[in-house]
């Protein structure tokens, strides 16, 4: 707690020496050419090929290693299959909540209800999901 404090004492006083306020500058920070570098590269069409092509390899290299017969330990090959698993969650789970949070950014509301918007679309599928689930006991 101590470190925290001093931390935040440092931040705030370094904030409070700037004359300008954050982001008001003509250079634009180290921020501004960091987020101008990823979004350069984001968009990308090379880069979206590459990590496509990766995470098809990561997802169907696991499921294959998980239960082909390749000499893995048992554990091992489950545990390779939980992962190909949540690999395909983590990017359905993405899709949702990014296209509710483009959505709502594109039709000229702020970052804020883009957020809102991603949880709330994240959050019902969720519910849907576990509904499903109790329902019908898909899963086990």
């Amino acid at each position: 707690m101590g470190l925290l404090v001093v931390a935040t004492f440092v931040a705030v006083a370094e904030i409070g020496a700037k004359r300008v306020a954050p982001g008001r500058d003509e250079a634009g920070g180290r921020y501004e050419a960091i987020v101008g570098t990823l979004g350069d590269v984001a968009r990308t069409p090379v880069v979206w090929a590459v990590s496509f092509v990766g995470i098809t390899v990561l997802v169907g290299g696991s499921i294959l290693l998980g239960v082909g017969s390749f000499g893995i330990p048992e554990g091992l090959a489950g545990t390779l299959v939980s992962v190909a698993y949540l690999a395909v969650g983590l990017l359905l789970v993405g899709f949702v909540f990014l296209g509710a949070y483009f959505a709502t950014r594109s039709r000229g509301l702020g970052n804020a209800h883009g957020v809102a918007a991603g949880s709330l679309a994240t959050g019902a599928a969720g519910l849907v999901l576990v509904t499903v689930q109790l329902v019908f006991s898909v899963v086990g």
